[in-house]
């Protein structure tokens, strides 16, 4: 018969850890969830085919130690880099899901010549708090983004559509732990969109 022995260290290690799993609390105390349906998504895409503006924040929601903004991004046919158009933003992550299209991206933290965005700045003040813009980036990574693909950009990390073919229409997951943009509920949405598509 065999007998299993634990060593006092062993069991010292783990006591703490089931003590304090115990006394973990919710980030987010007694947080509401937030619904946006595929209709609304379809009506900010409308919105970017009406006035040609490439981002529109669809929510900006207070999740506790971070704020979480949904956006959606539509981009047409583009047959090089534009000047200065490596944009890196200092505070907030972006992840990108890709609805349909696809396009050329280059990213990189290693920045050429970056530039601060003005503090008025439509971005800045809105969509993705303050950053730069920058004229190239050194040792870049190159990936051809296509419908279904999920692309994560780091808060710093330079990034630039440098070619599209005919469309790109993505959603960003924007992370922005130290609340530098503006929330924005279903309330702020509708509106916008009543006021955009009239």
């Amino acid at each position: 018969m065999k007998k299993r022995l634990f060593s006092v260290p062993a069991l010292l290690v783990l006591l703490p850890f089931n003590l304090v799993a115990q006394d973990i609390q919710p980030s987010c105390n007694q947080c509401e969830t937030d619904y946006i349906p595929a209709a609304e998504i379809r009506q900010y895409i409308e919105a970017a085919m009406q006035t040609g503006l490439t981002d529109q924040q669809v929510r900006s929601v207070d999740v506790g130690k971070t704020n979480v903004q949904v956006a959606l991004a539509h981009r047409g046919a583009q047959s090089g880099p534009g000047p200065r158009s490596v944009a890196a933003h200092d505070l907030v992550t972006e992840v990108y899901v890709v609805l349909s299209g696809g396009g050329t991206n280059r990213s990189g933290p290693m920045l050429v010549d970056p530039a601060r965005r003005p503090t008025d700045n439509r971005a800045v003040m809105t969509l993705n708090g303050p950053g730069t813009n920058s004229i190239d980036i050194e040792n870049s990574t190159t990936v051809e983004l296509a419908t279904g693909d999920v692309y994560i950009i780091p808060a710093g990390t330079g990034h630039q559509f440098t070619y599209i073919e005919d469309h790109i229409t993505y959603l960003m997951i924007r992370l922005d732990p130290d609340k530098v943009v503006p929330l924005m509920n279903a309330g702020a949405s509708s509106a916008y969109l009543l006021e955009t598509l009239e």
